[in-house]
């Protein structure tokens, strides 16, 4: 069965899951570019498993953008954002986050 944010998981510990997310995410960059080279986040996609009726969803990608104003500062951290509902992620992942970022030449 999915995991479900508002039935098995709650808004707050999803919120957490989109932290972890995000983390994630800048390791994946990391293998590609070093972390130094981030100029700015361009972009945030959060995709949240939701149970019916939860509708807190910005609330849960709130995670992600929020650690990555906290890393990069008010200026660089600042993207646009997508949050998004679904019924059901790949590998019954509750949050799953995406990000772009711009490279310093």
């Amino acid at each position: 069965f999915p995991v479900t944010i508002g039935r098995e998981v709650t808004a707050e510990d999803a919120k957490e899951l989109a932290q972890i997310c995000a983390l994630n995410a800048l390791a994946a960059i990391s293998l590609v570019a070093d972390l130094d080279q981030i100029e700015r986040v361009v972009r945030v996609g959060g995709f949240v498993n939701a149970a019916p009726g939860f509708t807190a969803i910005p609330g849960v990608v709130n995670g992600a953008s929020e650690l990555l104003i906290k890393v990069f500062g008010d200026i660089n951290g600042k993207h646009a954002r997508t949050a998004v509902g679904v019924a059901e992620l790949p590998l019954n992942a509750p949050v799953e986050i995406e990000l772009i970022v711009q490279l310093k030449n």
